[in-house]
């Protein structure tokens, strides 16, 4: 029921306007641990509209945040656009990483279920400031990957908004998630308060 709430509030020119907003910034999915598969929502979104880039890695079994950076910065360095980085779970985290490390190329972070530093040995990795761009968290009451609590926490430290999906899992397919427009209705928003 909740999901078809969610998905009744994304704006009918969503998509037209994530397009424009390709003119001006990258929009790079930063999947989490074992990647995304085509049912979760960052490849739906990638399937359905020609913006986005995706990070590789030739090992998504290991979970070294630090891998994931050098991702990011490798896909990035690519480009004279700044980037909206779209991490979920590790991927979240490593987006948060990239902003501090390289603040020159990223302009806003859609952090989506982050996983808590210390399940992937990231604590002394994973920034415990403000990240210096419009950043949303997106967080669920009972994800196992990180508790509501410590999703408040970490929306308080980074300086992000936070969005309460509810009982929502950890917001990937095994919890229901697949297209997910309301979740780029929260892009398109973020992607203005960047471009602002």
């Amino acid at each position: 029921m909740w999901q078809s709430m969610m998905a009744s509030r994304a704006c009918p020119d969503t998509n037209a306007a994530l397009q424009a907003g390709a003119r001006d910034f990258d929009f790079v999915l930063v999947p989490g641990r074992y990647d995304s598969g085509p049912e979760h929502w960052q490849s739906c979104w990638e399937r359905c509209l020609p913006v986005w880039q995706r990070i590789t890695l030739q090992n998504w079994q290991d979970p070294d945040v630090d891998r994931w950076v050098g991702a990011i910065s490798r896909l990035t360095a690519r480009s004279g656009k700044r980037a909206i980085l779209v991490g979920h779970s590790l991927g979240a985290l490593a987006s948060c990483c990239m902003a501090l490390d390289h603040p020159d190329r990223v302009a806003g972070l859609m952090l989506v279920a982050p996983a808590e530093p210390a399940k992937f040995e990231a604590d002394d990795r994973v920034p415990a400031c403000a990240l210096g761009v419009p950043s949303v968290l997106v967080a669920s009451h009972n994800d196992p990957f990180m508790s509501f609590r410590r999703a408040e926490h970490w929306a308080r430290v980074w300086g992000s908004e936070l969005v309460d999906l509810g009982e929502a899992g950890h917001i990937n397919v095994e919890a229901g998630f697949g297209p997910w427009t309301y979740g780029l209705e929260l892009l398109r928003l973020l992607y203005l308060r960047a471009a602002a």
